[in-house]
């Protein structure tokens, strides 16, 4: 192996460490609303409104992320196999881009292959602070059927964290 590739190898190793070190969990009680609020509107690519409220009763992962966001383009294809895997046991999974065109965001979508509904949260700020956003991407909230918050993820986390707290949702 040449030094160039070693060097490579160590970056992206070194890379991965970070990203893994900043991952939290935020359980209920932090300071943010314990309960979603339903009655939040979000446009999709297209420009409809998509409620909350429209997937009432049904466990529900919300991704915030960025196009931009590097831990996020990690994060979507895990977020694509768990949906395809748990979405004919009622499981929702939206993915709300905190900054993004919907331009971008399709292209994203198109890129990824991504079959959830992708909604756009720019200038949505109120929105998204309701969901406990403060800066940081990617975020997930997991949400239970009576749409309390079950948890929060700040930072990338790996498929086997997510599915197990995909199936909690379930209990």
């Amino acid at each position: 192996m040449t030094a160039g590739r070693i060097g490579m190898a160590l970056a992206a190793a070194g890379a991965l460490l970070a990203i893994a070190l900043t991952v939290r969990w935020t359980p209920p009680g932090d300071g943010v609303p314990e309960q979603v609020d339903l009655e939040a509107t979000f446009p999709d690519v297209d420009g409809r409104e998509v409620r909350l409220a429209d997937f009432a009763g049904k466990p529900m992962v919300i991704n915030l992320w960025a196009t931009w966001c590097g831990p996020c383009r990690l994060e979507t294809p895990q977020l694509v196999d768990l949906h395809a895997k748990y979405r004919e046991r009622g499981l929702v999974i939206l993915g709300i881009s905190i900054d993004d065109r919907p331009e971008a965001i399709r292209a994203f979508a198109d890129e990824f292959k991504v079959t959830y509904p992708m909604l756009v949260g720019r200038d949505r700020h109120e929105e998204l602070a309701a969901l406990g956003y403060s800066g940081p991407v990617p975020m997930t909230v997991f949400v239970r059927p009576d749409g309390t918050i079950a948890t929060r993820v700040v930072g990338i986390a790996t498929t086997a964290s997510m599915e197990r707290r995909i199936l909690a949702l379930f209990e």
